[in-house]
């Protein structure tokens, strides 16, 4: 097991690292990655993450004021929508964000812009990130500007990762 490979990192770390990784081998940016994170007895509690239904306000009550996150943060990490999909039978919801869900590139912002069309997915809060006035400038920027994007977002990424952590 890897874990045996690599006794100085917690499952905390492979589940952060797993993430950088994912993001850099799909063509994102670089993040960087500090181990050190204790395991915890018990999986965190339900409700933490924001809820998909729910609009800006819900979003900085779940990013800024429980995490300590910016607005600026919040859309960079919505831009990892930019890979993956949902799954019904999950989050009640059906599909990718983008057109290739196994690039990280800026794709999101642009298609989120451009509106909604058949088979690719935008939830209410994506949609929230439009009609907020402190986000859509940020939407805007990052579909315009990939560079930009990347650097923000490997800034957010690292900033998510580290919450509740101190370097060994």
């Amino acid at each position: 097991p890897i874990r045996e490979q690599f006794p100085t990192l917690s499952y905390a770390d492979f589940h952060q690292l797993a993430g950088v990784v994912a993001v850099e081998v799909t063509g994102g940016p670089d993040v960087p990655f500090h181990p050190g994170r204790e395991d915890k007895p018990e999986p965190p509690v339900e409700g933490r993450l924001p809820d998909a239904t729910k609009g800006s306000d819900h979003l900085r009550d779940v990013f800024v004021k429980q995490m300590g996150l910016s607005d600026k943060d919040i859309v960079a990490l919505s831009g990892a929508h930019t890979l993956g999909r949902c799954h019904k039978e999950r989050s009640g919801f059906e599909g990718p964000w983008t057109a290739n869900p196994l690039i990280f590139d800026n794709s999101y912002f642009k298609e989120l812009l451009s509106g909604e069309k058949e088979g690719l997915l935008q939830l209410p809060s994506d949609k929230a990130l439009l009609s907020d006035p402190a986000f859509r400038p940020l939407v805007e920027k990052y579909a315009a500007d990939e560079d930009a994007f990347f650097a923000d977002y490997a800034e957010a990424h690292l900033k998510l990762s580290e919450l509740g952590f101190a370097e060994a």
